[in-house]
């Protein structure tokens, strides 16, 4: 059996401004984000998720935003 290895948060409230306005669902998965949309996003969505995020980086990829967990310094 497959167990998670971070909390796994879902259904947070897409307040308009704070999501691009196609957004469906957003997930938290320990520190990564992950933006699902009803249709592909486009630039100025993925522009409006960096802005959220300005330190972290952040990916489209069609129907999803994803925000990476921060990166960890090489010891």
């Amino acid at each position: 059996m497959t167990t998670a290895t971070g909390d796994i948060r879902s259904n947070e409230l897409c307040a308009v401004g704070t999501w691009p306005v196609s957004t469906h669902a957003v997930t938290h998965i320990g520190s990564a984000c992950v933006v699902e949309g009803t249709g592909d996003f486009d630039t100025d969505d993925l522009d409006l998720v960096r802005r959220q995020f300005p330190d972290r980086h952040v990916t489209l990829d069609g129907d999803v935003i994803t925000v990476w967990p921060p990166s960890t310094p090489a010891p």
